[in-house]
């Protein structure tokens, strides 16, 4: 477990990445292991992360030999200067989930974690994300009923129904496959790391 010194304000993410919480560890060592089983069979060798956060995804990547070039882009300012000091052999930028600085097909694998449901237009975003994908693309976002389940069953926003604050978007699984069935992507895995939905999707031509 990563121990930050300090920290100005501890994102939501950094929280979850340095909790003490053995269960919440448990949930999280999982969810990694997941990501990295679910991508090592591809044939990639650029990855992006698009909303980074601290990096934490991508150092795990990098270390599974997953690809061989990486880059993350992240809105939050501070969460890029804190990835950049954590991680100085990766590349980190900050920048808009809507409008990636990227041309079109610039990279083999875009993983996109925890991050959709925090977005008021998680369409333009995905539409965004397919966009400079050249193979595939990997998304993950809370699987309902059971991430707030979850909460209340370790006493978080208890007050709120296990409700997240900041989460926008609410999708169960079968809600959530709907959402990325779109044209010029194709569905090849889905998984469920308790308690969130995993979805790889391969960019077909149309």
């Amino acid at each position: 477990m990563i121990r930050i010194k300090n920290p100005v304000q501890k994102s939501t993410n950094l929280a979850k990445h340095t909790t003490k919480n053995p269960i919440g560890r448990i949930f999280l060592n999982n969810f990694l292991a997941t990501v990295v089983k679910t991508t090592k069979p591809l044939n990639i060798d650029s990855v992006l992360d698009v909303g980074c956060g601290e990096g934490f995804t991508m150092d795990r990547l990098q270390k599974e030999k997953i690809g061989k070039s990486y880059e993350g882009i992240e809105y939050e300012e501070t969460a890029v200067d804190l990835a950049k000091k954590l991680y100085p052999r990766l590349t980190f930028k900050q920048g808009d989930i809507y409008k990636l600085p990227y041309k079109s097909n610039s990279f083999d694998l875009v993983v996109c974690t925890e991050v959709l449901e925090h977005l008021e237009n998680p369409k333009k975003a995905y539409r965004e994300l397919i966009r400079v994908s050249r193979k595939y693309i990997l998304l993950t976002v809370p699987n309902e009923p059971f991430f707030t389940i979850q909460r209340i069953g370790r006493l978080q926003n208890v007050m709120h129904l296990g409700a997240h604050p900041e989460h926008i978007q609410h999708w169960t699984a079968p809600a959530f496959t709907k959402f990325v069935h779109v044209r010029g992507v194709k569905l090849i895995t889905r998984k469920f790391p308790i308690p969130w939905t995993m979805i790889v999707l391969k960019k077909v031509k149309i």
